[in-house]
């Protein structure tokens, strides 16, 4: 099957961090054998505008193609449209800029033709895919990462958000928390809920590692899997929860993720001891899934789907220093067996769920 992916993610050059979820999916795409070509529609923007957020680094400089691990036959396609630095005061033009990329694109697969249209969050890339749903006559998929429900939902931009999901031929979700959301909206189809899968390289994956280690006369290496500029991620919370363990005696190694290649996250998850968890919206985290992956355990505040999988012990009460303080020393002091990734955020289950999703799209 050909399948045109639209994104408003996805890693570029100078910033391989940036949308691996995505890279993720089109990569588990053609591994079960669909053909799969990329578009990365990205702001004209200059360089400080960059610093208002890590996700834009990268991309006031981006090319206009990239090619993930020098392969040319995999190009995404990056072309740019129009969006002030505080998109409220432009979604209007912002959208129009959208539409007519459409010959952009169009020009750029050549004599390619999609079968189907999968997009990755809402605005504004959506008008660009219901735009070449239209040109090329097949249904589009929309898919919700969170952003767009968590914090565009409540924008300026409500209204674009929610006329481009009713319009969408499925709408799919990456967590069932957004289910009730996306029912009232009056969808030509029940969203169907398709989790971001984990996984990670080979060399990395291995079992669950108990510390062996006198905790309190030796260095604890906690991970905080997130870049720290990232204010959903609340750093500072994560910096005060190691500061309460350290007042009880613990010597704590405090690391962060900023803007790094998968490899080198991993590097790290399979060096640390846990990894804290604090940020105010996910709708994964996946980065917790990577790192039971990595033999790592988790502990952290009840954000995402986490509660529904993870040991209670490793979810905080409250998201005070204290609880999430608490949090860490149970899953420090107490067995790792029961640590394990549910097989529905697995390559094979989501593969199969995706399958049926694109069957469907094309009857």
């Amino acid at each position: 099957m050909r399948i045109l992916l639209i994104s408003s993610y996805h890693p570029l050059p100078t910033n391989p961090a940036r949308g691996t979820f995505i890279s993720d999916r089109v990569e588990l795409l053609r591994s079960l054998g669909h053909e799969v070509k990329v578009v990365n529609p990205l702001p004209r923007m200059m360089k400080r505008n960059e610093m208002g957020r890590s996700t834009l680094s990268g991309v006031a400089k981006a090319p206009r193609y990239s090619h993930p691990v020098g392969d040319e036959s995999r190009e995404v396609f990056h072309p740019r449209y129009f969006r002030l630095p505080k998109p409220s005061l432009s979604i209007g033009i912002t959208n129009n800029s959208l539409r007519r990329l459409k010959s952009k694109v169009i020009q750029w697969l050549g004599d390619w033709r999609p079968d189907v249209i999968s997009c990755h969050s809402v605005w504004p890339v959506a008008h660009l895919a219901a735009e070449l749903s239209k040109q090329f006559n097949v249904k589009w998929s929309l898919t919700i990462h969170g952003y767009d429900f968590d914090v565009g939902i409540k924008s300026p931009q409500t209204k674009s958000i929610i006329s481009l999901c009713s319009s969408a031929d499925q709408l799919v979700i990456v967590t069932k928390s957004h289910e009730g959301l996306a029912k009232d909206m009056g969808l030509k189809s029940d969203p169907i809920v398709i989790p971001c899968h984990a996984e990670v390289g080979s060399e990395w994956e291995q079992s669950m590692r108990k510390p062996h280690r006198r905790w309190r006369r030796s260095k604890l290496e906690i991970l905080f899997p997130a870049d720290p500029r990232r204010p959903e991620k609340r750093h500072l919370l994560a910096v005060r929860a190691c500061a309460e363990l350290e007042e009880r005696g613990w010597v704590v190694n405090f690391g962060t993720l900023k803007q790094v290649p998968r490899e080198l996250v991993w590097d790290r998850m399979v060096s640390c001891d846990l990894a804290l968890i604090t940020s105010e919206r996910e709708t994964g985290p996946l980065v917790a899934r990577e790192s039971i992956l990595c033999g790592l355990p988790v502990a952290g505040v009840d954000v995402g789907d986490l509660a529904s999988w993870l040991p209670a012990r490793c979810i905080s009460t409250s998201d005070t220093p204290s609880a999430i303080a608490d949090a860490m020393e149970r899953v420090l002091e107490g067995e790792v067996d029961d640590f394990t990734v549910p097989k529905y955020y697995l390559p094979e289950q989501v593969g199969l769920q995706l399958e049926k999703l694109f069957t469907l799209l094309q009857e």
